[in-house]
């Protein structure tokens, strides 16, 4: 069975998107390519144990193991060493991507203390839109008393066939992410 927002996609959010831009091929219209969820755990340089529960916890709110995530190159005035761990990261397509999304819209936002919506500034130049997120325990599949730390994570939604913000905007909102903020 499909997810909620992939039928509400297809059959409600694409006819709106058409009118709104004009567009008259279906298969021009924005949406969501995936969903990276990413979570720089700087403590684990001198404790991997934090890496590890970072990764369990991301994996119990996306559904899918993370990736662990390592440095690039170095950094000597925040002693990372080139290759030593330093987050991790899920990227989500397809029916996790939309059952992530439905619970993150629906569940997990609405649970952040003195919500005020979402900062609409937050787009890139491609479209692309991404919530910085402050702590995991928003999410329910997170049990409060079982976390030793607050953690926060990038939550980026991928949009193509975006031609400006502009359309990415209007796609997002029409999912129901609840914009309010300018920052």
């Amino acid at each position: 069975m499909a997810p909620r927002l992939l039928e509400r996609y297809r059959k409600e959010i694409v006819p709106q998107l058409m009118q709104a831009f004009g567009l008259k091929n279906r298969l021009a219209v924005p949406q969501v390519d995936k969903i990276v969820v990413n979570m720089g755990v700087g403590e684990a340089l001198t404790d991997i144990k934090l890496l590890e529960k970072s990764m369990e916890e991301l994996a119990l709110i996306t559904g899918q193991k993370p990736v662990m995530r390592r440095a690039k190159k170095a950094i000597s005035n925040f002693k990372v060493k080139k290759g030593q761990p330093v987050g991790c990261k899920v990227t989500l397509r397809r029916a996790m991507m939309y059952e992530f999304m439905d619970r993150l819209i629906n569940v997990a936002l609405p649970r952040i203390r003195d919500f005020r919506g979402v900062s609409i500034d937050s787009f890139d130049q491609n479209g692309n839109y991404t919530i910085g997120i402050i702590e995991q325990t928003i999410f329910p599949e997170i049990d409060y008393d079982r976390i030793s730390r607050t953690q926060g994570m990038d939550i980026t939604f991928v949009i193509k066939k975006a031609k400006n913000k502009d359309e990415a905007l209007e796609l997002l909102k029409l999912f129901g992410i609840p914009f309010g903020r300018k920052e």
